[in-house]
């Protein structure tokens, strides 16, 4: 097969059905129809001699010759874009754009609200596509357009550009009427007071068990969670004892206390991560200006 037999828009069919694993979130973004995505895609599996995806529940999954396209694909499409750019202007209010971004699940509570609330009036037919990929994932993912950006801390992250947005601290969470609140500790007494407690971590944030191995005390863990946001009702309910950022804990409510052992590992910062690759884009730059005015770090 010559590269003259393949349209432009097949190839990002493809990658848009890689990525979404669904034709009709493909179709979707694209502003396509069904059937049209649906066309286009047959048209490809003849041309490449492979079925590309297959059906699965929820969706499709790329046979093995489609993950060894994707790739290739993927990165020649960003470079066609960024190439392009310079020669566009992005209008926000007559964008349909969709942006793909990397949250955590407390990333989500903490700057979803406020971005889209800005996003309505700035761009009110701009998309937002959330999903939180593996931490050493991220770095190849926003290089190669993947996602747009990554939003946390997240050192693992290189080579990457980064605007600081918020200055946090790990904290501890207790139920307010906790016995260990009964005595009054200075914050060293309270860090050699721990022993004394159990604790809940959460899976998705490895720092948290990183100091519960620190300070000798991963024994007296006993439960792992997957997200943050179940945490208040497990405190509130238990004697179990979270770490937790402060910016978080913060919203527990009133049934809640904060204590502030002075922890190895607890101050850290939290940013906005992209790829010098398309900072250039309009798009692009637009949003980056767009969440740096709504979450402007706090000292």
């Amino acid at each position: 097969m010559h590269i003259n037999e393949i349209d432009l828009n097949l190839l990002r069919l493809f990658d848009a059905v890689h990525r979404h694993r669904s034709v009709s979130r493909a179709a979707e973004q694209l502003d396509l129809t069904q059937p049209a995505a649906s066309q286009g895609l047959t048209r490809l599996r003849g041309l490449l001699n492979d079925p590309l995806f297959m059906r699965a529940p929820g969706g499709v999954q790329p046979t093995p010759r489609a993950e060894r396209l994707a790739e290739p694909v993927r990165q020649a499409l960003a470079t066609l874009e960024g190439a392009l750019a310079d020669s566009r202007e992005f209008e926000p209010l007559r964008s349909r754009r969709t942006f793909q971004l990397h949250m955590s699940d407390i990333g989500e509570s903490r700057f979803l609200p406020p971005l889209m609330a800005a996003l309505r009036e700035q761009a009110p037919g701009v998309r937002v596509e959330v999903r939180p990929w593996p931490r050493d994932e991220i770095s190849d993912a926003l290089h190669a357009g993947r996602i747009d950006f990554a939003f946390g801390f997240l050192p693992m992250v290189k080579d990457s550009q980064r605007l600081a947005l918020l200055d946090d601290r790990y904290v501890l969470v207790l139920r307010r009427d906790h016995p260990f609140l009964r005595r009054r500790r200075s914050a060293k007494a309270q860090l050699a007071a721990l022993g004394e407690l159990d604790f809940v971590a959460v899976r998705t944030h490895t720092d948290t068990r990183r100091i519960l191995q620190l300070l000798e005390l991963e024994e007296r863990l006993r439960l792992v969670t997957e997200h943050f946001l179940v945490l208040p009702a497990i405190v509130q309910s238990s004697d179990l004892a979270a770490l937790v950022p402060r910016d978080i804990a913060e919203g527990f409510g009133e049934g809640h206390a904060i204590v502030e052992p002075e922890f190895p590992l607890r101050d850290f910062t939290v940013s906005l991560h992209w790829s010098r690759r398309f900072e250039a884009e309009p798009g692009h730059r637009w949003l980056r200006e767009v969440i740096e005015q709504v979450f402007r770090r706090k000292r």
